[in-house]
């Protein structure tokens, strides 16, 4: 299992309008071959930053699986005009948990 770290600087004044994007996606990624599960979370410091922790089953499953597909021209249609600039994305390993 990998966890998916991205995260979005969105345009000022569209924030509202990217979490109903995120909401209306839910269907793409629940089709997504070994997604797992989808977070996201909105800084309190910088209201217009987001960062999305998404679960896969392994790294292929979402660089090529997914990244190749037709899910994701589906997923950044719907996000991709509140971007203020290009996602950072960062996959991570689970080392420990408490």
């Amino acid at each position: 299992m990998i966890t998916e770290i991205v995260q979005i600087d969105i345009k000022p004044g569209q924030e509202k309008d990217f979490e109903v994007a995120v909401e209306m996606a839910k269907p793409i990624f629940k089709r997504s071959k070994g997604w797992k599960s989808l977070e996201i979370k909105r800084s309190i410091e910088k209201p217009s930053r987001y960062r999305l922790f998404l679960k896969w089953e392994t790294l292929e499953n979402h660089t090529v699986d997914f990244r190749e597909g037709p899910n994701y021209a589906e997923w950044r249609a719907l996000v991709g005009p509140h971007f203020a600039a290009p996602p950072e994305v960062e996959h991570m390993t689970d080392v420990a948990s408490f």
